[in-house]
């Protein structure tokens, strides 16, 4: 779910007056971009999906090299405790203890949901940087959250892009996308997602809490909470194997 968690670079003083510098629409993507992946990273989160009927949370622990691996371990409740997901590049798999078996997703199966949430394993897949996957206008500034934005309209570069246009609120001071609206080629709006919390890890600002809502979905939206996260942390290779999923 790389692309959902954007990060940012820089952090003015707030006692400051600040002025947004003159940026164009590609730089300010590649700015959001600078952070959005880590060489390595470890991280624990969990995903609180507020149904129509019922709320439950997941816990996951999960280990991510670059933009292209990425290894989850489900750690909680019960149900789905040990179950595990291996992203290589373009290719993904699931493993369940209880069945002993290995799925490979792929095809429409990457439109599902995952665990019920409002994410889709094609959320999960995501590779590309923003400023490598679509070209980008300003439309306008805006508030969000009593921060200044950018309001800017981003177009898929390639027709296989999940979504093919999305509608995002740039934090004009910290470069972190504070909401984003997501839309299908037909230009339906298919998912929302807001910023609701944000945290300083070392020298850049982390999404802390989000709420993803798939907007063809009864329910209140799937939240996310990020609990912990390292950076640059040591990975061994052989996480990221078809062979570790039942380890």
């Amino acid at each position: 779910m790389k692309f959902f968690f954007l990060s940012m670079i820089g952090i003015a003083l707030h006692s400051m007056a600040w002025t947004a510098p003159l940026l164009s629409a590609p730089e300010i993507l590649f700015k959001i971009d600078q952070n959005l992946t880590s060489a390595n990273l470890l991280s624990v989160s969990s995903f609180t999906i507020h149904g129509s009927r019922s709320t439950r949370t997941i816990k996951a622990k999960s280990w991510i090299q670059g933009a292209h691996r990425s290894f989850t371990e489900y750690l909680s409740p019960p149900r789905e405790k040990g179950n595990k997901m291996l992203k290589l590049d373009d290719n993904l798999w699931i493993y369940y203890p209880n069945a002993d078996r290995v799925i490979k997703i792929a095809g429409h199966m990457l439109r599902q949901s995952v665990m019920g949430s409002d994410l889709s394993y094609e959320d999960m897949m995501e590779n590309n940087k923003l400023h490598e996957a679509y070209q980008a206008t300003i439309q306008k500034t805006d508030t969000f959250l009593d921060r200044p934005c950018w309001v800017m309209s981003l177009q898929a570069k390639q027709p296989d892009q999940a979504y093919s246009t999305r509608k995002v609120w740039v934090d004009q001071e910290r470069f972190i996308t504070l909401k984003q609206e997501l839309f299908a080629k037909s230009g339906k709006l298919l998912k929302r997602v807001e910023m609701r919390e944000v945290f300083l890890v070392k020298d850049r600002w982390y999404p802390k809490r989000l709420l993803f809502k798939d907007i063809l979905k009864k329910g209140e939206g799937t939240e996310v909470l990020i609990h912990t996260i390292e950076f640059d942390v040591d990975i061994p290779p052989s996480r990221f194997s078809k062979a570790s999923l039942r380890r």
